[in-house]
């Protein structure tokens, strides 16, 4: 048994699994201080949700190598929940977000992901990687006494902060740049920041610290407690969480299923999907009975990880057990990390996310594609991932509606007994029905009509209601249509819609007659 659980854990890659869930581990602490304070809650909340997220996506997760943790994405929707009702109401919102997220593994939702076009993937990774660049802006900013932002310079601060500041951030990612060329033994970005918060202590440099995010607070030593949260358990406060479960759940597994899809085209492995739905859900729910603020795939951290030479859960457990060891025991050493080091971190990631290859190939693909790059870059920048995501599939979907609209071809000649064929070609549905039933001149048409959908699909209800209309319309002149070649997929269609779509024919035994029946296949 233990054998099972050390080959699951992926000890072939122990040593650089563990020195990237370090190097994680330091990564994941602004990230989580900051997020909480975007969510207005104590700093411990999101650390807390940091490293037990990460804990249990690393062993449960249906992607190894991928780190989770508290995010920003999730931080702007929780804000206005803590504002109107406090901070206990978050966490029984996160409970409800972590079963609803169990419920989408359990139902194989997850399988819906395939659905996102390619060109929506490049936009939220280009998008994301802006996000994550100008998430790092603020680090270079301070207040005022009275209490207005500026950069780090001015007469308010003992020394301009600014000049050091980009050169340790520069010397960071020179760092992480070169020393892959030297040595791979251990990971750039921990030498890096290792290097940078000995040379900042060493020649005392007057640079802005991971204490400086904390406003004079401090970071507790102390395990997270369990407790419920503190609502009442009634219909009132479920109508006040639901809705904000229902965004977080969603945008959770959104975030974490496409970074998913990005490491699965990263390392050439495949992951589980509804495994990673499973995982999420079950993080969360544990995560808000410990105080946490719930949490998702991070694609920044995954990236440090991966390219540090982290594959296995091991990682992710050891980023978890780290960050948890240094909130215990390593506190004032913690606060004491310059935030340049971790800024030069960010910014490495950023270069490594973003999808330049999109600039090259711009004005090789259709236009379409490229506005939908464009499209869910912007919109991911400026209002949410899951707005964007889903806005880009929308955008796509009716993209391949027009375009297909236009590839029903449609010709017709005479047979030399008079009687009158139509070749169909192409797919019928509901953008295609116009110009499918504009093709059949029925006032002209001899009284013998014959339909071949050999090369065509009629793909759902428009189509058949088209096929309806166009026998009416030959019953109208008392003529007969046939159809033939209909596909197995059509012939389900027509079988479940009997009784909805009444199809009608005119027979040549009947002309002088309209007799109604059923649709006349002919093989």
């Amino acid at each position: 048994m233990l054998q099972k659980i050390l080959n699951y854990l992926s000890p072939q890659n122990f040593k650089n699994d563990t020195l990237s869930g370090l190097t994680v581990a330091m990564a994941l602490v602004p990230e989580a201080i900051a997020f909480a304070f975007v969510a207005k809650v104590d700093p411990m909340v999101g650390l807390y949700a940091a490293f037990i997220v990460s804990l249990i996506t690393g062993v449960l997760s249906g992607r190894p190598g991928m780190i989770s943790g508290a995010t920003g994405a999730l931080a702007v929707v929780m804000v206005s929940l803590v504002v109107q009702h406090g901070v206990q109401y978050l966490f029984a919102a996160v409970v409800l977000m972590g079963i609803l997220q169990i419920g989408a593994g359990l139902l194989k939702l997850g399988k819906l992901a395939k659905m996102i076009p390619h060109p929506v993937m490049l936009g939220f990774v280009n998008g994301l990687a802006i996000v994550i660049f100008l998430a790092q802006i603020p680090q270079f900013q301070t207040a005022t006494p009275e209490g207005h932002w500026g950069w780090l310079q001015g007469s308010w601060l003992p020394s301009n902060l600014l000049l050091p500041m980009l050169v340790l951030v520069t010397f960071t990612m020179l760092i992480i740049h070169f020393l892959p060329r030297l040595t791979k033994a251990v990971p750039s970005s921990l030498v890096a920041i290792g290097v940078i918060a000995l040379a900042v202590q060493l020649l005392n440099l007057d640079t802005p610290v991971v204490a400086d995010m904390l406003k004079g607070e401090n970071l507790k030593a102390s395990l997270p407690p369990f407790a419920l949260p503190g609502v009442p358990f009634t219909m009132e406060t479920l109508k006040i969480i639901f809705p904000y479960s229902v965004i977080l759940a969603a945008v959770g597994l959104i975030e974490s299923l496409m970074t998913l899809a990005l490491l699965n085209d990263m390392t050439e492995t495949p992951g589980n999907r509804n495994k990673e739905c499973l995982a999420q859900g079950t993080a969360n729910v544990v995560t808000g009975f410990f105080g946490g603020m719930g949490g998702c795939a991070m694609i920044g951290q995954s990236m440090i990880n991966i390219q540090s030479g982290g594959k296995g859960r091991w990682s992710g457990i050891v980023a978890g057990a780290a960050l948890l060891l240094l909130i215990l025991f390593a506190s004032p050493l913690l606060a004491q990390i310059p935030l340049a080091a971790l800024v030069g971190v960010m910014f490495m990631v950023v270069i490594g996310t973003f999808e330049w290859s999109s600039f090259r190939v711009a004005r090789r693909i259709p236009f379409s594609d490229a506005f939908i790059i464009v499209l869910v870059s912007s919109v991911t920048v400026f209002t949410d991932l899951a707005t964007a995501v889903l806005l880009g599939i929308v955008v796509s979907a009716l993209v391949f509606s027009w375009k297909k609209s236009h590839h029903i071809n449609i010709q017709s000649w005479i047979d030399d007994e008079g009687s009158k064929h139509y070749d169909v070609s192409g797919y019928l549905f509901f953008a295609s029905v116009q110009d499918f039933l504009d093709a059949f001149t029925v006032q002209q048409d001899p009284d013998e009509v014959f339909v071949h959908f050999k090369y065509s699909r009629v793909m759902d209800h428009s189509g058949l209601e088209a096929v309806h209309m166009l026998t009416e319309k030959y019953l109208k002149y008392n003529k007969s249509l046939h159809l033939s070649h209909l596909s197995q997929e059509c012939l389900n269609l027509v079988a479940r819609a009997e009784g909805v779509i009444t199809v009608s024919i005119q027979t040549k035994a009947s002309a002088r007659e309209k007799v109604t029946g059923k649709l006349r296949l002919n093989p």
